[in-house]
């Protein structure tokens, strides 16, 4: 009988991410990292769950976001109706047609290029976590970073562990070439602080970066979705640049070398 997992290693990256965290109208931004209700979002839609669906249940799922490659950021200017004859042209709240000289509309879209992060999932309930892992392993609907024009470039689903999760989550190799340097400083986000045995202390000369966020959802209902704010907390770590797995194909070798390590040390020994 497979051992039901204690947490979940994800791997998320692709030629074009945004997850919005304070989009409003015209303006459409991204965090620099996965928003808590982007990724609650993308194992909704792996399980096949509509937006009108309840999501109660994914409330006690716990994210630690790595930053491999923090990316860099993608301004769009985007149009919609430019030179379209006004019978085809947006429509305004009153559903009338925009007049000569306001058909067009404008907004700006943003977007993280080449960002790529590993996600370490964990729960109280082992079961949730096992259903979410095979979810991510054969997904009802395609995934998507954050938004549908951002499809992922590798499976979603790196790992369902069976060991203590902190640690391979800080073992895992980088997703990024060497720096030329012995060292590289990364950045990890928690919506929960950074306990246990498995982290390294806080220098003395540094602190955790605590700050707040409006994505945990309640709901996804279409136009009556709606957030609640929770805890976000930041760590920089030192990490060995020998930890960098590279791109390509060098990267996926680094990380079956390590993830066959990882399974043989789960695996019970022989009588």
């Amino acid at each position: 009988m497979t051992p039901l997992p204690t947490g979940l290693l994800v791997h998320l990256s692709g030629p074009l991410q945004s997850w919005g965290e304070r989009s409003r109208f015209n303006q459409r931004d991204t965090s620099r990292a996965p928003t808590r209700s982007g990724l609650i979002g993308l194992i909704a839609s792996a399980l096949g769950r509509g937006r009108d669906h309840p999501i109660g249940d994914l409330a006690a799922l716990r994210f630690t976001v790595r930053i491999d490659r923090p990316g860099t950021l993608l301004r769009d200017f985007h149009t919609v109706g430019g030179g379209m004859p006004r019978d085809l042209t947006v429509i305004t709240a009153e559903g009338a047609r925009r007049g000569a000289g306001k058909r067009t509309v404008t907004s700006e879209r943003y977007y993280l290029q080449d960002a790529a992060f590993t996600v370490l999932v964990t729960a109280p309930d082992p079961t949730l976590l096992q259903t979410c892992g095979e979810a991510l392993r054969h997904p009802h609907w395609p995934p998507y970073l954050g938004r549908r024009a951002c499809p992922p470039n590798a499976p979603l689903l790196l790992a369902a562990l069976e060991r203590e999760p902190t640690m391979s989550l800080l073992n895992l190799p980088l997703a990024r070439t060497s720096p030329g340097t012995s060292t590289l400083r990364v950045e990890f986000r928690s919506d929960a602080p950074f306990s246990g045995p498995a982290w390294p202390p806080t220098p003395e000369n540094e602190t955790d970066v605590f700050t707040e966020a409006q994505d945990d959802p309640i709901s996804f209902t279409p136009n009556r979705s709606a957030y609640r704010s929770r805890s976000v907390y930041r760590r920089h770590l030192d990490m060995p640049a020998s930890q960098c797995g590279g791109l390509g194909v060098g990267y996926l070798t680094s990380l079956s070398e390590y993830l066959t390590v990882l399974r043989t040390e789960s695996s019970p020994a022989s009588p």
